[in-house]
């Protein structure tokens, strides 16, 4: 099951001199971008502390149906910015090979026997880090501290500036 949305694509605005082709011609495509975001093991996440100050962690966590869901301690200091400013920037590892998020993060919860099941089977790519959470982690009241970006734009190139791509998810 997929709830993913289909993004809009368009090349994004960069200064005059950096080469982004005018046209659609060798855009990425979001099947492409998004098979990266499923088979990271390391993501940034950057958000804004509450004086203004940026705040960036690596995270580990799993892109499922067009979302990135990632877990931890509600006394983080990434999770009490995003509680006062939900506003993230989420990034692959590469400089070469960019995918760059912008969304939103919220506390989530996930049931065993359903969207925990999933998740569960999504961050096996962990255990041989040692991390293998069961199906029911998410499932408490307090959402075992599961929080979810959804999309709002992606930034990706491969092969820059050819195949510099912007994706929009709608309503932006």
């Amino acid at each position: 099951m997929s709830t993913a949305r289909t993004p809009q694509t368009d090349r994004p605005t960069f200064p005059e001199g950096y080469g982004i082709p005018e046209t659609a011609e060798g855009q990425l495509g979001w099947d492409e971008v998004e098979a990266r975001l499923r088979e990271a093991q390391h993501y940034w996440l950057a958000s804004v502390r509450p004086d203004g100050r940026p705040h960036s962690v690596p995270r580990w966590g799993v892109w499922l149906d067009g979302r990135f869901w990632y877990d931890g301690a509600p006394t983080t200091r990434h999770t009490r910015n995003v509680e006062a400013n939900p506003a993230v920037t989420l990034t692959l590892e590469s400089g070469t090979e960019v995918v760059i998020v912008e969304g939103e993060s919220h506390a989530a919860r996930a049931e065993a026997d359903e969207l925990g099941k999933r998740l569960a089977q999504a961050f096996e790519k962990y255990a041989d880090s040692g991390y293998s959470p069961g199906p029911d982690s998410w499932s408490g009241e307090d959402g075992g501290g599961l929080r979810v970006i959804t999309p709002h734009r992606a930034l990706a190139w491969f092969s820059f500036p050819t195949d510099c791509t912007r994706f929009t998810f709608g309503g932006d």
